[in-house]
């Protein structure tokens, strides 16, 4: 077996894509990051059908990346809002990433349709990949691929 010839049901890539399913929960999350949390604003933010949203945040949920929290606005019952977890906010790493490759490669009339900045300093955020010693690598050229056998093996596969 080489370093990419392993099955599916073993790879990171092809679990996350599973979690995810859809488009949908992509953009649940990077509006919830963005702090439209309500089940109505979300609704009215991205245009889901109500039964499609609820079940993707109850995968969200469910799946550790965005936690309940109750509320109560006066004279009306309790209701949710929505927070990213700890996993959740270690995802938003992926959806700059994928930010940056549509402003590149898929850009809209007028550019670019949000710019990212540091809130201590104002310089903008951008993402690299790095080696443990530093090195900025670059995708794709640079990176070495080894299979872990005992994942392979635990798998069952």
């Amino acid at each position: 077996m080489n370093e990419v010839d392993h099955p599916s049901e073993v790879c990171s890539v092809a679990r996350t894509v599973a979690l995810f399913g859809d488009r949908w929960s992509f953009l649940i999350l990077r509006d919830i990051g963005n702090r439209v949390s309500r089940f109505d604003e979300l609704i009215g933010h991205l245009g889901i059908a109500r039964d499609v949203l609820s079940r993707r945040l109850g995968t969200l949920v469910d799946h550790g990346l965005v936690a309940k929290r109750p509320y109560r606005e006066a004279g009306r019952r309790e209701r949710v809002e929505y927070r990213l977890t700890d996993a959740g906010r270690d995802f938003v790493p992926v959806l700059v990433a994928l930010m940056s490759w549509g402003d590149e490669h898929l850009p809209g009339p007028g550019g670019a349709p949000v710019t990212l900045s540091h809130e201590g300093c104002g310089e903008p955020v951008g993402l690299e990949l790095r080696c443990a010693a530093g090195h900025v690598v670059r995708p794709g050229r640079e990176i070495r691929r080894e299979l872990n056998a005992a994942a392979v093996a635990g798998a069952g596969v």
